[in-house]
């Protein structure tokens, strides 16, 4: 008998989150023997909670097919809302819910944090006499779901985007830094990366061959900012101009950061940003050119421009999502969907499975072996690592009246069955 499906998402959207979003609903309908209603958590687990189940299996198939060209989580929505495992009334109330709709799968697409979730619920629905298939499907831009061995998944979904996004911008802003550089010879820009290098590394693929008077200060690199205006200097002295990409997470002292409910650092837009700091600093400091150091912070724009997407990490994302279904019909509860690369000169990837609380338990560093011996470069191991993700090609976004054609779900929710429920963390604060 066919069993009713919930897929949520949680945390910071990706450009390329929909597409497996679409990959799961796609093959959950190719299935309709083992499939029934297919529901989406409307904003994540908090639409569980509140028993907002957005039905995806009445949406039309070009709406659904749209979903890979539509970024972010305007879709279904997402949230930052995390199940505690002191939450037991939250954990609970989503055990009801499943039963009350039929439920009998979840795919959950998020990171670490996300993984641990599903999994938990999982077990719960068990304890309660609830049959529950619980399969994750991985998305981040920072990269930093896994292990630092590249043995549990080799990148996520979201991330090849943002890296081909910062590949694209540094060529742009090269260009504006070579034309303004006698009154602007330094443009300094921020790039998210709480605590992982991942995204400043790969604005180095602007400039393979070192061409430009790049650096790149990640937070691994270890550096001050007094050693960092020795080294603008430096450059200033070479070439006359430097462009600066420092990480979000470089450190500067204190910025006023607060802590999510996941525990992730973030920082207020009223306060003093990374790129702020540097820039008065240098300036303070004094140049060793004529003029002054300017910044740029392009902020959300990297994880929601789907003009920039990578058509690889597009497909990449589509097919974690079918992977995601054909775990959870021959494999059972417990896994999430991975991406493993193969050896060889020729990118080639596979997809496999690897358990939840493997992932959920694990955590991934920049490898030190990849930040270059200067400290402001990445080697070419990184560039050979990173490159494929940002394919060759512009994606096709279609346009109608010269607007971009979004996936636009009709909002059409399962029947409330049970009490309203305020979550558990809200009623706390």
């Amino acid at each position: 008998m066919a069993k009713n499906v919930v897929v949520a998402q949680s945390g910071g959207p990706t450009p390329v989150i929909n597409s497996t979003l679409r990959g799961i609903v796609e093959m959950c309908k190719e299935m309709p023997d083992k499939f029934g209603t297919i529901y989406a958590g409307f904003h994540g687990i908090e639409g569980v909670l509140k028993e907002e189940l957005l039905n995806m299996s009445v949406q039309p198939d070009e709406e659904i097919a749209l979903l890979s060209v539509t970024p972010a989580a305007g879709s279904i929505g997402t949230c930052r809302y995390k199940l505690k495992s002191h939450q037991q009334e939250d954990f609970e109330r989503v055990v009801e819910v499943f039963k009350a709709h039929s439920v009998g799968y979840l795919f959950y697409i998020g990171g670490n944090d996300s993984m641990d979730t599903a999994h938990k619920i999982a077990r719960l629905a068990q304890e309660r006499g609830l049959d529950l298939v619980a399969v994750g499907g991985p998305k981040t831009i920072d990269n930093d779901v896994g292990d630092s061995e590249f043995k549990l998944i080799d990148h996520t979904p979201g991330y090849g985007s943002v890296a081909r996004y910062w590949a694209l911008t540094v060529q742009n802003a090269n260009e504006e830094n070579t034309g303004s550089c006698p009154s602007d010879p330094v443009l300094v820009i921020q790039a998210m990366g709480r605590k992982i290098g991942f995204i400043p590394a790969a604005a180095r693929l602007a400039d393979p061959d070192r061409e430009m008077p790049l650096q790149i200060y990640m937070r691994e690199s270890g550096l001050t900012l007094e050693q960092m205006a020795d080294l603008v200097n430096d450059e200033l002295k070479r070439s006359g101009r430097c462009i600066v990409v420092v990480s979000e997470g470089f450190d500067v002292g204190d910025l006023g950061e607060r802590k999510d409910s996941f525990g992730h650092t973030q920082f207020s837009s009223s306060a003093t940003t990374v790129e702020q700091v540097v820039v008065n600093y240098l300036n303070g400091v004094g140049l060793a050119a004529r003029g002054a150091a300017r910044g740029n912070i392009p902020g959300t724009d990297q994880r929601h421009n789907i003009i920039y997407a990578s058509t690889v990490d597009m497909e990449e994302a589509y097919k974690l999502g079918q992977k995601a279904v054909q775990i959870a019909v021959e494999d059972g509860s417990g896994y999430m969907s991975t991406i493993l690369r193969q050896p060889g000169p020729i990118y080639h990837v596979r997809y496999d499975k690897v358990p939840l609380d493997l992932v959920a338990n694990s955590e991934r560093h920049f490898p030190k072996a990849w930040i270059a011996e200067n400290r402001i470069d990445v080697t070419d191991d990184f560039l050979r690592y990173a490159r494929p993700l940002i394919g060759d090609n512009w994606p096709t976004i279609p346009l109608v009246d010269g607007r971009q054609r979004f996936a636009r779900l009709e909002r059409v929710f399962a029947p409330q069955k049970l009490p309203a429920y305020v979550p558990q963390a809200y009623r706390e604060t």
